[in-house]
């Protein structure tokens, strides 16, 4: 089984350590393109600020996270999980799992525009890159990922379902081809109103798709399909709907609920 999810904009730096090992980090076949991607940043980064804040879409008052980048091959990594700080990954609450963290280190993929896609306990510093930008030397980074992660998600999903959780952006920057698109079920979250309607959520959105990959971490058996993957999150409690799946296309699972 594989989660993916999206990173965080915001980030926290590692208080100490050894910088990042391209080499050691998941998914091996990425490193040539998180090589590529790295160098490009850092040079953006080191270059005419007003410059790099505009490819970043930064402000003035952003400024340190520029230098920031300028720094990342020298900068302490840590966990991506203790690295990504945003509503996902609090809601997670990964620290406090226990014995639980070795299942989701194998299970949850960060989908990242600097490093294509990382598992939890893979070491990075602390970085600025959406997934939206279009960096010189290497163009739209969902179009540069596509390929690189298309091999390497292959190599990973296996058999099993994968849970898609990702935001719109990195969505982009893979999509399941037609013969895997059949294990994939993709998850948005949405919140039942008054008058019985369903609304998209944003913030909360977050919250729960963190709460979710808590909660299916404590499950005491890997689902193997994805009709085990749904019935999974219905015995958790959380409400869904199944929609009809198109031909070549991947499952989409709306996640109800009440209060956020």
């Amino acid at each position: 089984m594989l989660i993916l999810l999206p990173p965080s904009e915001g980030k926290t730096p590692a208080p100490s350590g050894p910088p990042v090992d391209l080499e050691g980090l998941s998914l091996p076949s990425l490193t040539p393109s998180r090589q590529k991607v790295l160098d490009a940043l850092v040079r953006l980064s080191s270059g005419q600020p007003g410059r790099a804040r505009r490819v970043l879409g930064l402000t003035t008052s952003q400024q340190g996270e520029v230098e920031q980048n300028q720094r990342l091959l020298q900068a302490p990594a840590q966990a991506a999980a203790a690295t990504y700080s945003g509503v996902v990954y609090d809601a997670l609450g990964y620290a406090s799992l226990g014995k639980t963290q070795r299942r989701l280190n194998s299970w949850v993929l960060v989908f990242s525009a600097l490093w294509g896609a990382v598992h939890l306990h893979d070491a990075i510093p602390a970085y600025r890159l959406a997934g939206d930008v279009k960096l010189p030397r290497v163009g739209s980074l969902q179009q540069f990922w596509r390929q690189p992660l298309e091999q390497a998600l292959t190599e990973s999903a296996g058999s099993g379902p994968i849970l898609d959780l990702r935001s719109g952006t990195y969505a982009k920057m893979w999509v399941p081809h037609a013969a895997l698109s059949e294990h994939v079920v993709v998850g948005r979250v949405l919140q039942e109103m008054p008058d019985g309607s369903h609304k998209v959520v944003s913030h909360h959105n977050k919250a729960t798709k963190g709460r979710l990959v808590r909660a299916l971490a404590s499950q005491t058996k890997s689902p193997k399909t994805p009709a085990d993957l749904v019935k999974a999150i219905d015995s958790l409690g959380f409400a869904t709907q199944l929609n009809e799946r198109k031909p070549g296309k991947p499952w989409h699972l709306d996640i109800i609920v009440g209060e956020l």
